[in-house]
């Protein structure tokens, strides 16, 4: 019988620490050491669109602060001390501890009280150390230059190492996100990524979270449109649409049923998509008696420039328009948010390749034709 009340003394207790707990809001309790010049703090938080401060104290005597904020939902933070930029993830409920000191070069911190904030110090830390690594090359870069060394032959040399850091650091965040799907960290590790070149693992990681998170309006908004996104990724058919030709004709996709096609989406005001343009006429005139075909779809509003930069470009593949910017109907469709955009299908109809220029463009155009 004693023992039972011990069990019931226990319980009604965790009852009555948790009535006491405020679940409206969530606090951070900080200390920063050796402020020097900091006389402030400041709370930055992340909405949709972007982040801003949204609350900001006076640092004690001994470095000490305390934030109270709502937050019904997982969401990021940021403490800005001393021109220092510390991340955190809180919800209401939770009760933060947080510590840092601005002599520490390295910016380390510690936080208690919120498991999401210590995945994501361990992605800042991943990310960190590739930071770094771009930084010497970056450094290494400059100090050439200053000293007089071609600077078009220095970027030969070091595009391709910055090219190698970059995919290492886009391996080891999917690694992250993989391991840590059911986290807030994984989503901002996930929106890391270039969203062109990975594509398809951010489609996938999507749908792995769809119906998590769903009071986070900045992650609903990359569902939904991951959503819209899917069907005019790799491996999906390539939805059908009619344009109008430059010659006034209707064009259709379904016209290259059978066909290799690529569809370049551009305009005569796009300064990369001419700039790409040359390598295109190249690499069109090399492929094309072997089944290559191109269809331009210009983004262009005034038919008179569209018409002037394919004569200009010698572009010589046929062209169609909306003649609507980005809010044409076959822009939408194919979800055209940037360009130059461009998307290849074979013969079946299905897209095999997406947003590849330069030297990516002729390698995939060498694999592709290269029995035939």
């Amino acid at each position: 019988m004693k023992s039972r009340h011990l069990f019931t003394a226990a319980l009604l207790g965790v009852i009555a620490f948790s009535a006491c707990k405020d679940n409206k809001s969530f606090t951070i309790t900080g200390v920063v050491k050796n402020p020097a010049q900091a006389k402030k703090v400041y709370l930055l938080q992340a909405d949709s669109t972007n982040i801003s401060v949204v609350d900001s104290t006076t640092l004690s005597e001994d470095g000490k602060f305390t934030f109270k904020r709502q937050s019904p939902y997982a969401n990021l933070f940021k403490i800005r001390a001393g021109g220092v930029v510390f991340d955190l993830i809180a919800q209401n409920g939770e009760q933060i501890e947080f510590e840092t000191d601005l002599k520490d070069q390295a910016h380390q911190y510690q936080v208690k009280g919120s498991e999401e904030s210590d995945k994501i110090k361990e992605f800042n830390s991943l990310s960190n150390k590739f930071v770094a690594q771009n930084t010497t090359l970056m450094d290494e870069f400059q100090t050439k230059a200053q000293s007089g060394l071609n600077q078009d032959s220095l970027v030969q040399v070091y595009q391709p190492q910055v090219k190698t850091i970059m995919e290492a650091y886009s391996t080891a965040v999917l690694k992250f996100v993989n391991n840590n799907k059911n986290t807030l960290a994984a989503f901002y590790a996930a929106m890391s990524l270039d969203p062109r070149e990975y594509e398809p693992e951010l489609v996938s990681y999507a749908d792995d979270i769809k119906g998590k998170f769903t009071s986070n309006a900045t992650v609903q908004r990359f569902v939904q449109h991951m959503d819209k996104v899917k069907p005019i990724s790799v491996g999906h058919a390539a939805p059908d649409f009619t344009v109008g030709g430059i010659d006034g004709k209707e064009v259709k996709l379904s016209d290259y049923k059978g066909k290799y096609v690529m569809l370049d989406f551009w305009a005569s005001w796009c300064v990369p998509c001419r700039d790409e343009n040359p390598n295109v006429v190249r690499l069109y005139n090399q492929f094309k008696g072997k089944g290559f075909n191109i269809l331009g779809i210009s983004l262009d509003k005034e038919k008179d420039k569209w018409q002037q930069a394919i004569a200009k470009d010698k572009l010589t593949w046929q062209h169609a328009s909306d003649l609507k910017d980005f809010e044409g109907p076959t822009e939408r469709l194919y979800q055209i948010d940037a360009i130059p955009s461009n998307f290849i299908i074979d013969p079946q109809g299905k897209i095999i390749a997406k947003n590849i220029v330069g030297k990516d463009l002729e390698n995939f155009l060498n694999k592709t034709f290269a029995n035939l």
